[in-house]
Protein backbone atom coordinates (compact mmCIF):
# COMPACT_ATOMS: atom_id res chain seq x y z
CA UNK A 1 0.00 0.00 0.00
CA UNK A 2 1.22 3.53 -1.53
CA UNK A 3 1.05 6.53 0.93
CA UNK A 4 1.73 10.25 1.16
CA UNK A 5 3.73 11.02 4.63
CA UNK A 6 3.57 14.62 6.56
CA UNK A 7 5.72 14.14 9.61
CA UNK A 8 4.44 11.59 11.81
CA UNK A 9 1.25 11.33 9.91
CA UNK A 10 -0.39 8.81 6.58
CA UNK A 11 -2.61 9.02 3.72
CA UNK A 12 -2.83 5.77 2.53
CA UNK A 13 -3.83 6.10 -1.14
CA UNK A 14 -3.80 2.24 -2.58
CA UNK A 15 -1.53 0.13 -4.58
CA UNK A 16 1.51 2.11 -6.36
CA UNK A 17 -0.63 0.92 -10.16
CA UNK A 18 -3.20 3.13 -8.93
CA UNK A 19 -0.91 5.78 -8.08
CA UNK A 20 1.08 5.44 -10.90
CA UNK A 21 -2.47 5.88 -13.21
CA UNK A 22 -2.76 9.38 -11.61
CA UNK A 23 0.77 10.15 -12.57
CA UNK A 24 0.41 8.72 -15.99
CA UNK A 25 -3.01 10.60 -16.63
CA UNK A 26 -1.98 14.06 -15.97
CA UNK A 27 1.43 13.39 -17.88
CA UNK A 28 -0.84 11.87 -20.75
CA UNK A 29 -3.50 13.95 -20.83
CA UNK A 30 -2.46 17.69 -19.85
CA UNK A 31 1.01 17.85 -20.04
CA UNK A 32 0.92 16.15 -23.84
CA UNK A 33 3.34 13.57 -22.64
CA UNK A 34 5.79 14.90 -21.70
CA UNK A 35 6.08 14.21 -17.57
CA UNK A 36 7.20 17.25 -15.81
CA UNK A 37 6.60 19.91 -18.36
CA UNK A 38 3.64 21.96 -17.01
CA UNK A 39 3.23 20.13 -13.12
CA UNK A 40 7.07 19.99 -12.47
CA UNK A 41 6.51 19.95 -8.51
CA UNK A 42 4.28 17.35 -8.53
CA UNK A 43 5.32 15.59 -11.57
CA UNK A 44 9.03 15.71 -10.93
CA UNK A 45 9.91 16.62 -7.12
CA UNK A 46 6.72 14.68 -5.52
CA UNK A 47 7.04 11.75 -8.06
CA UNK A 48 10.59 10.99 -7.19
CA UNK A 49 9.32 10.38 -3.71
CA UNK A 50 9.61 13.73 -1.46
CA UNK A 51 7.77 17.10 -1.72
CA UNK A 52 10.46 20.02 -0.08
CA UNK A 53 7.96 22.07 2.35
CA UNK A 54 9.24 25.19 0.79
CA UNK A 55 7.74 23.99 -2.80
CA UNK A 56 4.36 23.20 -1.35
CA UNK A 57 2.71 26.24 -2.25
CA UNK A 58 3.72 25.88 -5.91
CA UNK A 59 2.66 22.29 -5.65
CA UNK A 60 -1.09 23.57 -4.40
CA UNK A 61 -1.31 25.51 -7.38
CA UNK A 62 -0.44 22.68 -9.57
CA UNK A 63 -2.98 20.78 -7.97
CA UNK A 64 -5.82 23.05 -8.41
CA UNK A 65 -5.04 23.41 -12.18
CA UNK A 66 -4.55 19.69 -12.32
CA UNK A 67 -8.10 19.12 -10.47
CA UNK A 68 -9.73 21.83 -12.78
CA UNK A 69 -8.42 20.32 -16.58
CA UNK A 70 -9.16 16.84 -15.26
CA UNK A 71 -13.04 17.54 -15.13
CA UNK A 72 -12.99 18.41 -18.87
CA UNK A 73 -11.99 14.22 -19.70
CA UNK A 74 -14.37 11.42 -19.29
CA UNK A 75 -13.62 8.61 -16.81
CA UNK A 76 -13.16 6.22 -20.13
CA UNK A 77 -10.03 8.81 -20.78
CA UNK A 78 -7.95 7.46 -18.02
CA UNK A 79 -4.54 6.62 -18.83
CA UNK A 80 -3.36 3.04 -16.40
CA UNK A 81 0.29 3.38 -17.52
CA UNK A 82 1.50 5.71 -19.93
CA UNK A 83 4.17 3.28 -20.62
CA UNK A 84 1.54 0.48 -21.91
CA UNK A 85 -1.43 2.73 -23.26
CA UNK A 86 -3.06 -0.68 -23.81
CA UNK A 87 -3.27 -1.34 -20.13
CA UNK A 88 -6.91 -1.08 -18.23
CA UNK A 89 -7.84 -0.32 -14.50
CA UNK A 90 -8.36 -3.67 -13.20
CA UNK A 91 -11.88 -2.59 -12.82
CA UNK A 92 -12.30 -1.82 -16.25
CA UNK A 93 -15.05 0.20 -17.32
CA UNK A 94 -17.45 -0.86 -14.05
CA UNK A 95 -16.97 2.53 -12.08
CA UNK A 96 -19.60 4.15 -9.55
CA UNK A 97 -22.26 6.55 -11.43
CA UNK A 98 -21.22 9.06 -9.52
CA UNK A 99 -17.77 9.56 -11.44
CA UNK A 100 -18.23 11.99 -13.90
CA UNK A 101 -15.08 12.76 -14.94
CA UNK A 102 -10.94 12.06 -13.97
CA UNK A 103 -11.48 14.86 -11.33
CA UNK A 104 -13.10 12.13 -9.40
CA UNK A 105 -11.96 9.26 -10.77
CA UNK A 106 -9.46 8.57 -8.98
CA UNK A 107 -10.67 6.85 -5.03
CA UNK A 108 -8.70 5.99 -2.37
CA UNK A 109 -8.46 2.42 -0.94
CA UNK A 110 -10.46 4.00 1.85
CA UNK A 111 -13.19 5.46 -0.84
CA UNK A 112 -11.95 9.41 -0.28
CA UNK A 113 -11.87 11.45 -3.27
CA UNK A 114 -7.72 11.15 -4.10
CA UNK A 115 -7.24 14.87 -5.43
CA UNK A 116 -8.74 15.83 -1.88
CA UNK A 117 -6.66 13.65 -0.13
CA UNK A 118 -4.15 14.76 -1.63
CA UNK A 119 -5.21 18.39 -1.41
CA UNK A 120 -5.43 17.96 2.55
CA UNK A 121 -1.94 16.12 2.33
CA UNK A 122 -0.28 19.46 1.43
CA UNK A 123 -2.34 21.70 3.78
CA UNK A 124 -1.03 19.50 6.57
CA UNK A 125 2.35 19.90 5.26
CA UNK A 126 2.24 23.43 5.32
CA UNK A 127 0.44 23.58 8.42
CA UNK A 128 3.19 21.65 10.83
CA UNK A 129 6.23 22.54 8.10
CA UNK A 130 7.36 19.50 6.53
CA UNK A 131 8.12 17.70 3.49
CA UNK A 132 5.55 15.33 1.78
CA UNK A 133 6.52 11.92 1.25
CA UNK A 134 5.52 9.04 -0.87
CA UNK A 135 6.42 5.74 1.07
Amino acid sequence: MVCFRVGNISYEIGTASFLYSFFSTVAYRLEKGRWGSRFPMIMNELYQGQLPFEKILVAKQELKQIKKELSFFLPDQVVWDIDDLSKQPPWKNHISHTITSLENYFITCDGQDFIEVFQNTLDTAIEIKEDVLIQ
